[in-house]
């Protein structure tokens, strides 16, 4: 499986976003790749992404398991729970 973080950095959530991911790595050891929508639009588009932060949990054919969308950042438990 794969998680992805969607946002822009210097944006007024940006550190929220960032102590988040670095919350996730220390407790889990697990990395959440983190993408630009600016500079990756098409994955964007593909995935109807048009709030940030959002975060994807994509199965193995890039079908959709679950989302979070907006500044209400998921539990890392949530998200650990496809990580694993």
């Amino acid at each position: 499986m794969r998680v992805v973080c969607i946002y822009r950095d210097n944006q007024d959530y940006s550190r929220t976003v960032n102590e988040w991911l670095e919350n996730i790595r220390r407790q889990t050891g697990h990395e959440i790749e983190t993408m630009d929508p600016d500079t990756n639009t098409s994955f964007c588009e593909a995935y109807d992404v048009v709030e940030y932060p959002t975060i994807l949990v994509l199965g193995g054919r890039g079908d959709v398991l679950a989302s979070w969308r907006g500044r209400e950042l998921p539990l890392i438990n949530e998200v650990l729970f496809y990580m694993v």
